[in-house]
């Protein structure tokens, strides 16, 4: 793993800095081996601040504002042309409409500036890649036909798909030589997929709350488009067609952590034992490049009849790892299981970071 001197880091703008998954974005590159935070914007109301004034009483994650960017005076995200004059590429995580959201992203990757976002505006257009990178890292190769379309050479828009589905899809990856067919994905989210606190949600409080607007086409369509191909005369990425992916998504009153449960049928007839061989060794191209924020171990298989658990398993990996438990045959679909994922480190945040290692590592992401 190259690690470079501090005058040859990237520099980064984080744009939506100061909400939940803004404030992971900056918590987590304090101290990166390649990336450097330069900028961070937000909405007209927040800039002219500095960012510790701005995030002062609101700011929720477990470690302090790191000092790399308190004095950081904070930008309108709008102010797009300031921010891009400043920076190698940005990270998203802007709070708007989807149509805002999609306008201001392709905005920034019309000024040469590629954007790694977490936002969900962007996973449907056909040519952005939307990237778990130890699943689907040859999506990027869509990125040709985008910069096309935008008219740019260095510009473009990739994603990182929907928290929940990294407690289940990781798994079903390391199973698709075994076909599965027909999945059944129920979830628990943690508040802080809302960008919430358990303080700033009393509602959730010895509550479970049985829907999450939005959540249940995600969790059943987008694992597909990872499966997903690239198809060269289309310029678009054509989804997999199979399995057919059935899911319900309820609110729990957990701070971090999403849970599955997971029923799967394959086509083929797979022991208990392969199963488990094949989550343990799955492997990716982060792995394989030694990517700064790559877990060693990506998927974890727990023998015990109680885990995997939040409280115990949510930060395997520093929360970039996934947690697979209590695999056993069902009487109704082949075999079920529970997965467990860190929401806004592997979900979030995390995921994109990794993500933007890739690029710079595929050559899609340099200096300006």
């Amino acid at each position: 793993m190259e690690v470079y001197a501090g005058m040859d880091k990237l520099k980064v703008g984080v744009i939506g800095a100061t909400g939940m998954v803004g404030q992971r974005y900056v918590s987590l590159l304090e101290n990166h081996p390649w990336f450097e935070v330069v900028v961070v914007a937000a909405s007209a109301h927040s800039a002219g601040k500095t960012y510790a004034e701005s995030v002062h009483g609101r700011w929720k994650m477990e470690n302090p504002v790191p000092d790399s960017v308190k004095d950081l005076v904070l930008l309108d995200v709008k102010d797009v042309k300031t921010i891009a004059d400043q920076v190698d590429f940005v990270f998203s995580a802007v709070s708007m409409s989807k149509d805002e959201i999609r306008a201001i992203e392709e905005e920034y990757a019309k000024t040469e500036t590629p954007v790694v976002s977490n936002n969900s505006a962007h996973r449907w257009t056909p040519d952005v890649p939307m990237i778990v990178p130890e699943i689907n890292p040859e999506h990027s190769e869509i990125i040709k036909y985008q910069r096309e379309r935008l008219g740019t050479k260095r510009g473009f828009i990739a994603v990182k798909p929907n928290c929940s589905i990294q407690s289940y899809t990781p798994a079903l990856s390391a199973w698709r030589k075994f076909e599965p067919t027909q999945v059944i994905a129920t979830t628990y989210q943690a508040i802080s997929g809302a960008g919430k606190t358990l303080e700033d949600a009393p509602e959730i409080v010895g509550n479970v709350i049985p829907y999450i607007s939005g959540e249940e086409a995600k969790s059943e369509n987008e694992p597909l488009k990872i499966w997903g191909h690239v198809d060269d005369e289309k310029k678009e990425i054509v989804s997999a067609e199979s399995p057919v992916i059935t899911s319900q998504c309820l609110r729990v009153p957990v701070l971090y952590g999403h849970t599955a449960a997971a029923f799967v049928n394959f086509k083929q007839n797979p022991t208990k034992e392969e199963l488990i061989e094949a989550l343990e060794s799955y492997r990716g191209e982060p792995q394989k490049l030694g990517l700064p924020s790559a877990p060693k171990q990506f998927i974890q298989y727990m023998q015990q009849d109680d885990r995997p658990q939040v409280r115990y398993d949510v930060n395997f990996e520093n929360g970039m790892g996934i947690s697979i438990g209590r695999l056993r045959p069902d009487k109704i679909f082949d075999w079920k299981f529970i997965g467990l994922s860190h929401n806004t480190s592997r979900g979030a945040a995390g995921g994109a970071i990794l993500c933007a290692e890739l690029l710079k590592e595929q050559g899609y992401i340099e200096k300006k």
